[in-house]
């Protein structure tokens, strides 16, 4: 019979930052801009700035605080659905570098996406923006199939022991947090906010191979299903979905189209999140963590080096939190109009040179109804406005 391991997960300190202070991401969304004599123009999502000028006052939104617009005559939301196949260059489609921009690689021939996961390296990420922010509260879904080239531990010096593979949803605050380090589990100074995961561990030392769908929240909690042992075998395509509703986060795996999980039943198990904190996330990653820092005993310091191909990607979110958005002028004033979602907020800011923005209208909370902002004081000589869109 086989003995459990310990998971990586269980060497994790339990300290934890106490935070209870809400986090406010700007999100990128769809909305409606108006052209001249009322006709819209596709624009497929181009992330460019687009204004529209009538008399002394422009309205306009900016991608370069994380919203984007698609110009079109009519915008009605959806649920957000995203399908990536890498048919085509995915940085076509919004996909992003961070960090060591060698460690992903697009293969135009297979087309599919090759992955090193190479923890010498810095956190790197290659990632595509949600549109919108995802918490506790809401429902989403994940699926994508994975096939590993070779895995091998401890290929960092003075560090033998195991580490992860990640993919699955991050925000991207991690993108640019220089004292992020996920090797630190529950740490105030370095641990990792805001992530929903799937990991895998390979065995080494006293830790069994380990499937660990993780999430961690606001403050550094970190919550994980733990499933082990269990073997991301090489050569074989692997399909894993994660789907979350109702506080529970539920994950199913296929091994060359058959089910693969724990015996007897090749189940993975439920991680609960009823009594958990809230988490934020705003972007599809595959993520390349950095062992550079790490918590703990330094014998179960650990690292990796694997090769892989990620593709068919199947997302679902929420909504983006505007909808059926309208900028007009009425009786000298610019007004924006939109449709709103309950669980956010909503207000209206202005700016002269798209350096400094400040409030012109009140906060508004959404009702799931419309919206009418407007600014009644704008600066003589034109001004810019944007609408500005957050979670409590």
């Amino acid at each position: 019979a086989l003995t459990p391991a310990l998971s990586p997960e269980e060497r994790e300190k339990v300290s934890q930052r106490s935070s209870n202070r809400p986090r406010s991401v700007l999100v990128r969304l769809n909305a409606l801009l108006p052209l001249p004599g009322g006709e819209g123009r596709g624009e497929g999502g181009r992330e460019t700035l687009r204004t529209h000028t009538l008399s002394h006052t422009s309205f306009a939104q900016s991608w370069t605080v994380q919203f984007a617009f698609f110009l079109t005559a009519a915008c009605v939301l959806h649920a957000a659905v995203i399908s990536e196949n890498f048919s085509t260059d995915p940085r076509t489609r919004g996909w992003k570098n961070f960090g060591d921009t060698n460690l992903f690689r697009w293969n135009a021939t297979n087309q599919n996406l090759e992955v090193t996961w190479d923890s010498s390296r810095t956190n790197s990420f290659f990632h595509l923006p949600l549109r919108t922010i995802v918490s506790t509260s809401d429902q989403f879904s994940i699926a994508f199939d994975l096939r590993m080239n070779d895995i091998a531990v401890g290929t960092s010096s003075n560090k033998p022991d195991t580490f992860e593979i990640s993919l699955g949803f991050v925000n991207s605050i991690n993108l640019t947090n220089p004292n992020a380090y996920r090797g630190t589990g529950i740490n105030p100074t370095y641990g990792v906010r805001n992530t929903v995961e799937f990991d895998y561990f390979p065995a080494a030392g006293i830790i069994d191979a380990t499937f660990a769908p993780t999430v961690i929240s606001t403050n550094n909690r970190v919550a994980f299903s733990d499933n082990h042992p269990l073997v991301l075998t090489t050569g074989d395509l692997f399909r894993v979905t994660m789907s979350y509703s109702n506080l529970v986060l539920r994950t199913q795996v296929t091994r060359n189209g058959s089910p693969y999980g724990l015996p007897p039943t090749n189940y993975i198990k439920d991680l609960a999140l009823a009594a958990y904190p809230d988490f934020r996330v705003d972007s599809l990653a595959i993520i390349n963590w950095s062992d550079f820092i790490q918590a703990g005993s330094t014998q179960f310091w650990g690292s990796i080096l694997a090769h892989g191909v990620v593709d068919n990607f199947l997302v679902t979110v929420p909504d983006s939190p505007v909808g059926n958005f309208v900028g007009a002028k009425s009786n000298a004033t610019w007004r924006a109009t939109f449709a709103t979602k309950t669980n956010w907020f909503y207000s209206l800011e202005r700016t002269l040179d798209f350096a400094t923005w400040t409030s012109a209208s009140p906060t508004n909370s959404g009702t799931g109804g419309t919206l009418v902002l407007q600014d009644t004081n704008a600066a003589a000589g034109g001004s810019f406005f944007r609408v500005r869109a957050w979670k409590p």
